[in-house]
């Protein structure tokens, strides 16, 4: 099957009550993981690739592969663009085909968060794509980006309800105490926001930086009403950790045979988040 909406994955699994994981694509290798353990559990997956990963594989490229994979699919894949930082990434994005894209305007004061955001489901919307925003700041680096873990803030419940009622966004991405990259300490989750939130708004709620945080807390945030959930840290951490156990044998210098454990190795990291979002056989 071709691309489609994350709107169209997210909303059932806001009525069913499981999230979907939003996976980077970095590589071929990485996107084949996704897919390839999506198939082999049964469940829709959202495609992910953030500016930096656009800028290292190439926009035409990265599409491309997106397609042909979702194509060849048998379960509903859409291809998200994770983090854009301005309007012009974002029509370039459209233009080239993603299904889906990320406006993060959370660095912006509220009422210019709502303008950007509006400025991109305008144009999003017309071409039925599905739009994300985001409210508070995760900590942590997402790219080169670095956001303080002292200035990074939570998402205010009453906020995110004016958000959503002054836009037409499609998921909203809270921060309640997860962080990009490798964590300092064991991430302390706010549950109490969570639940907050979730009782005042309707919309599919988007967790990011969730790499580190326990299989229980995640269970747990599901269930206060989280629908999609970003993993990439990890599955980078697993990947190399392969490639650096394949190499430890100076005979090896074959690509494909240092790179295909390695995408083997995160295939079944992303079948067991898979699992644990309760997507499996959602498809």
């Amino acid at each position: 099957m071709s691309l489609v909406p994350m709107s169209d994955i997210l909303e059932k699994a806001n009525r069913e009550g499981y999230a979907v994981g939003g996976f980077n694509m970095n590589n071929l290798e990485a996107l084949q993981a996704i897919i390839e353990a999506a198939e082999e559990e049964k469940s829709p997956v959202i495609v992910q690739a953030s500016e930096g990963a656009i800028r290292y594989i190439n926009m035409e490229y990265a599409v491309a592969l997106a397609k042909a994979a979702a194509d060849k699919a048998s379960v509903p894949v859409a291809l998200h663009l994770d983090h854009g930082g301005s309007f012009e990434k974002i029509i370039q994005c459209i233009r080239n085909g993603f299904s889906s894209v990320m406006i993060d305007g959370s660095k912006l004061p509220f009422a210019e968060n709502i303008d950007l955001t509006n400025k991109v489901i305008e144009s999003a919307h017309a071409a039925g794509v599905t739009v994300e925003a985001e409210l508070g700041k995760i900590g942590g680096t997402e790219d080169e980006h670095t956001v303080e873990d002292k200035a990074a803030t939570m998402t205010d419940p009453d906020e995110a309800v004016e958000f959503i009622e002054k836009t037409a966004v499609d998921a909203l991405a809270i921060a309640i105490g997860t962080a990009h990259g490798v964590y300092k300490g064991d991430p302390e989750l706010d549950f109490g926001r969570l639940e907050e939130i979730n009782e005042k708004v309707e919309i599919p709620l988007v967790l990011h930086g969730a790499s580190g945080v326990s299989d229980a807390d995640i269970a747990k945030a599901i269930d206060l009403g989280i629908n999609k959930i970003n993993v990439n840290t990890a599955f980078q951490q697993i990947f190399t950790a392969k490639m650096r156990e394949v190499l430890e044998d100076p005979e090896v210098y074959d690509p494909r045979k240092i790179c295909g454990p390695a995408k083997d190795a995160m295939k079944e990291k992303v079948k067991e988040k898979i699992r644990l979002f309760g997507s499996n056989n959602k498809a």
